[in-house]
């Protein structure tokens, strides 16, 4: 399938994809707030640049976009039609340093938690999300 975007347009379009402040981390951060955690932003000083950082719970949170980092078996998860070389490349790229930063965190003492995209869809589900993410907090504080 060719693009019907000329490459100035495709630019414009993927320019506009934001890397942090987007609706469901909002929407997590918001939901973690109500619950009492206090957090800072995008940990520019840890690997990887977690999106969530709880500093004095020592916990982590990546809040991933499901089709770029690749969630198994999701349906936002597709593989576009045309330069699917370069796109199979890049999300393998993708995977591996998701896996290699949440290792190097884990072995420095942080505690992981990766929210998902499809999970943060409705304010139901991104309720349960923090939820879980709290409960899991408080069950390794305890």
């Amino acid at each position: 399938m060719v693009d019907t975007l000329t490459p100035a347009q495709r630019s414009e379009r993927m320019s506009r994809i934001r890397s942090n402040n987007t609706k469901p981390e909002v929407a997590l951060r918001k939901a973690l707030h109500r619950l009492g955690f206090r957090f800072r932003l995008q940990g520019r000083r840890l690997v990887g640049k977690p999106d969530i950082v709880l500093p004095k719970h020592r916990t982590v949170i990546f809040v991933h976009g499901c089709f770029w980092h690749r969630h198994a078996g999701c349906k936002i998860a597709t593989m576009p039609k045309s330069n699917t070389e370069f796109w199979a490349a890049k999300f393998r790229r993708n995977v591996a340093r998701d896996a290699s930063v949440i290792e190097q965190l884990q072995s420095a003492g942080w505690y992981v938690f990766v929210a998902w995209e499809c999970d943060l869809g409705s304010p139901a589900k991104v309720a349960a999300t923090a939820d879980g993410i709290a409960s899991a907090i408080r069950a390794r504080a305890s």
